[in-house]
């Protein structure tokens, strides 16, 4: 009886764990790429921990359902390849705000939400892939530069990915401080607070912010989190009102944005930990392990300055390693949605994107997604007109 009552909130918690541990590090490496500095990033780890930890109780007790929200990792992995936009920082923070505010518009009208799934996944898995390739290609870089500290990580990453999946990218992390101590003993100079940082900011609102950040960031969060998590809850049978879902990680990412927070959203792979029958055999008792799992996310944030003095402490390349390492399974995943039927469309996404060229002051992801789209668009007109001029002849 003791196990039953303990296995939902043994699972939430290693959701909760699994999804800090697995991909914190994307996170303060994006927020640094689009120009916070260190007590920026670490309230900006912190004002997504407690937006995520509080969606997930918040819809779990309403609901009686498990549903576990994230933080948009493809989101934080869109910034890192973004990089500073005109307007700096604050305009970053008004991208974030904006982002947040359209997903609340997309829960009030289901048409929008409608006219996002019609954007044809190839595109999407392409634009995708493109945002994450230069990330994952770090542990290559990684072994070039700092192989004593890269290679032990890569292998307890393959090993564990092997044997124990879900915990290749904790385990890789912890690899990965082990180095970081063993190496950076001789820097006793180097101070840090590693006490919880809110760093409340202003935001800007510039048109290269708003068509380079929070355009793809919006995208990028419905299509490859939202509807899937939707989807992951579906395949448990749980159907909670997708309107007051995006309502209620829309309200979470606009909050958050004012302390630097980029986006919220469903989850969708660490979701399966809360809702499948691991975590508890009834269903109609898994919710208490999303509702731990909340609890569990807004403690970890507690320790937001801690992981950017990590963070600070680590050659920038070995945390792009252990980032690449986290999202390696999201680049094959879009990379297969992207050329499983062999659509042009979807490379020209692809390598627009990965091109990581800017334009006005917009980053890559706008123009791949306007380029593929372009060229969908104009295939598309082709083969119609061909079969309009066949019917017509016949």
């Amino acid at each position: 009886m003791e196990r039953t009552i303990l296995r939902p909130v043994i699972a939430g918690i290693v959701t909760a764990v699994v999804g800090f541990a697995s991909s914190f590090t994307v996170v303060l490496a994006g927020l640094r790429a689009v120009g916070a500095d260190s007590r920026q990033a670490a309230s900006g780890l912190l004002a997504l921990c407690v937006a995520v930890g509080v969606t997930t109780i918040v819809l779990s007790v309403r609901h009686r359902m498990p549903i576990t929200a994230a933080w948009s990792t493809p989101g934080a992995a869109l910034l890192l390849s973004t990089g500073p936009v005109d307007g700096g920082y604050a305009a970053a923070i008004g991208a974030f705000l904006v982002c947040g505010l359209a997903i609340m518009v997309t829960g009030l009208f289901p048409a929008l939400g409608r006219l996002i799934a019609r954007i044809p996944q190839p595109i999407a898995g392409a634009m995708l892939a493109g945002i994450l390739l230069k990330l994952c290609l770090a542990p290559v870089a990684a072994v070039a530069q700092v192989p004593l500290m890269a290679i032990p990580v890569i292998v307890i990453w393959a090993l564990l990915y092997r044997f124990a999946r879900m915990w290749a990218v904790p385990g890789a992390l912890a690899a990965a401080v082990v180095a970081i101590v063993v190496t950076e003993l001789s820097m006793p100079s180097l101070t840090f607070d590693a006490a919880p940082v809110v760093a409340p900011a202003v935001p800007a609102f510039t048109g290269a912010a708003m068509v380079g950040i929070a355009l793809p960031l919006f995208l990028v969060t419905m299509a490859s989190q939202n509807v899937p998590g939707m989807a992951v809850l579906s395949g448990y049978g749980y159907r909670p009102p997708f309107g007051e879902v995006l309502l209620t990680t829309g309200a979470g990412t606009a909050a958050g944005a004012f302390l630097g927070g980029h986006a919220i959203n469903l989850a969708a792979i660490s979701a399966a930990l809360a809702a499948g029958p691991d975590a508890h055999e009834d269903p109609a008792r898994r919710w208490v392990a999303s509702l731990t799992s909340g609890i569990s996310m807004v403690v970890l944030g507690l320790g937001s300055g801690l992981a950017v003095a990590l963070v600070l402490l680590a050659p920038p390349v070995l945390i792009e390693a252990v980032a690449g390492l986290a999202l390696l399974g999201a680049l094959a995943a879009s990379i297969t949605a992207a050329f499983r039927a062999g659509v042009e469309s979807a490379a020209v996404t692809f390598v627009v994107t990965a091109s990581g060229v800017s334009f006005f002051g917009v980053g890559s992801a706008f123009w791949g997604l306007l380029a593929g789209g372009a060229f969908h668009l104009l295939m598309n007109y082709k083969d119609s007109f061909r079969s309009t001029r066949v019917t017509e002849s016949a």
